[in-house]
């Protein structure tokens, strides 16, 4: 872990060494941030993260949202996607199981123009399969907003494996 303040005292290599993957392949976000220094907490530090999201142009939300990989792929992944695909119990998906994410997963692509996003920690597959069900009703309008707000429970909680507020003295 890093602390904020020692985040917002780097360098900006250093910042986005740190924070460039937390945004599914897009070090951009990080990047912008940094010029934001200094950051309260981390929780500060998610919301001008979000809020870069939030304020760049339609064609990079769009290039963000699919960057992120289909849920239950077999593909090389981030270590962050792998870990929470694995905690929902994506990388143990029967043969069946396995063909009807991929079957959902090809048709939400094919309605959205970017993969399903939800943020899966605490889930478990049944609970995923039942949301990409569900969202698959949604017009292309709502989906985007969701897509982002799934996008930010994630980076939220990635973060907080990352950042902590506290110094590494008052640590115990």
């Amino acid at each position: 872990m890093i602390t904020i303040n020692e985040l917002n005292e780097g360098t900006v290599e250093t910042f986005v060494r740190h924070l460039g993957g937390v945004f599914e392949h897009s070090p951009w976000v990080a990047e912008q941030v940094w010029e934001l220094r200094p950051f309260a907490s981390a929780a500060e530090l998610h919301e001008r993260m979000m809020e870069q999201v939030y304020a760049a142009p339609e064609s990079q939300v769009l290039a963000l949202l699919q960057a992120h990989p289909d849920l239950a792929t077999r593909m090389q992944v981030t270590a962050f996607s792998a870990q929470e695909q694995q905690g929902a119990g994506l990388d143990q998906l029967t043969g069946e199981e396995y063909e009807a994410f991929t079957s959902m997963n090809a048709q939400y692509v094919s309605k959205f123009g970017f993969p399903f996003i939800m943020a899966v920690t605490g889930c478990t597959k049944d609970d995923i399969a039942q949301a990409m069900h569900q969202r698959m009703d949604h017009d292309p309008e709502r989906e985007w907003t969701q897509a982002l707000r799934e996008i930010a429970r994630i980076t939220r909680i990635r973060l907080g494996r990352i950042v902590t507020d506290r110094s590494h003295e008052q640590k115990g």
